[in-house]
């Protein structure tokens, strides 16, 4: 555990290098738009059944902030627990908590209290984080991925490869890569002129939506965006296909069926997680870039429903598919089972 706090040292250093820089530039007059701040529509089309739809989005955001917390504390609390799987987990729901706090409470003032406008540098902040935890998340599920590909490949060195040390340096790596490609999000915007109504149809700070307001060229941030998320996307689903083209050419050679269910059981919850994070991720992405003749407000909402889903269903994935975390919250909560 030595190892992984210095490791947290680190983190909380770099974290101080990069924040500072970007709200420098944030705060820098010489780029702002001519607009002081931006107006969130909330979901164009359905104004008048907009209180409804906050309902369950409010219940998902709930459910996230609960589930979450509750796995963080699990894992923090139960020495047992601290084992490569588990650590992954916790990072996962860390990331959980930051990219559903970093929509859903605007998102639903804007639907439920009608509290529309938002300031051109939270607005970009917003962004940033928004799209730099999705990143994260992506990497941390290949992170998930390696971790069943050493345990069921090469269970007798599970402990040597993925040690304390190790752990923490995956997850340095994936939160390096997702602030270092992410950070030229806000940083390129600066480029842009508005001089439009700043009207942004949508209920929170997207990337696309903001540059698609901008009445100058905006060819650098529409290439750098599709750039990042066809190599994030592409490059993390290609690592997570290899480590389970790898676990199934393993479990098949191992005699027995039951042998082989054991093996996969292992795999289920991840690969449900995969399935939860991608598949309306990747719908959403398709939807936004080529899905013209698709009603925009069904574009917001899947958008919307992408950040919020996950987070909320990954606690809850792990809590009934994982038996030592199922067991774990029935102790807390004084149930036998």
């Amino acid at each position: 555990m030595t190892s992984m706090n210095g490791e947290i040292r680190i983190l909380v250093s770099f974290l101080s290098s990069v924040s500072k820089p970007l709200t420098m530039a944030l705060n820098n007059s010489s780029w702002r738009p001519l607009q002081p701040s931006f107006f969130l529509m909330g979901i164009p089309g359905l104004e008048e059944s907009q209180h409804w739809i906050a309902l369950p989005l409010c219940v998902l955001y709930l459910v996230a902030v609960m589930g979450n917390v509750s796995i963080l504390f699990i894992i923090w609390t139960d020495p047992s627990l601290h084992q490569p799987m588990y650590l992954f987990l916790a990072m996962l729901s860390g990331i959980d908590l930051v990219l559903a706090s970093s929509t859903a409470p605007k998102t639903l003032a804007v639907l439920l209290v009608h509290a529309h406008e938002i300031g051109y540098a939270v607005c970009l902040i917003q962004m940033f984080f928004i799209h730099a935890f999705s990143s994260m998340e992506s990497g941390v599920l290949v992170a998930m991925a390696l971790d069943r590909y050493v345990a069921i490949c090469h269970p007798l060195h599970h402990s040597t490869i993925l040690h304390p040390g190790i752990i923490g340096r995956i997850g340095m790596a994936v939160l390096v890569r997702g602030l270092v490609l992410l950070l030229p999000f806000p940083i390129l915007l600066q480029r842009l002129i508005f001089c439009q109504a700043t009207i942004i149809g949508h209920a929170y700070c997207e990337h696309m939506a903001v540059v698609k307001l901008a009445c100058s060229e905006t060819t650098v941030n529409r290439a750098y965006g599709l750039a990042v998320a066809l190599l994030v996307v592409g490059l993390d689903v290609v690592a997570i296909g290899i480590s389970y083209a790898l676990i199934l050419q393993t479990v098949l050679k191992v005699p027995g069926s039951e042998a082989q269910l054991k093996a996969f059981s292992t795999c289920g919850s991840h690969i449900c997680v995969i399935l939860i994070f991608y598949v309306p991720g990747m719908f959403s992405f398709l939807t936004h870039r080529f899905g013209h003749h698709v009603p925009h407000h069904v574009h917001v909402l899947l958008a919307t429903l992408y950040l919020l889903v996950p987070p909320a269903l990954n606690p809850l994935v792990y809590g009934v598919k994982t038996r030592q975390i199922r067991q774990r919250v029935l102790r807390v909560f004084s149930i036998k089972g």
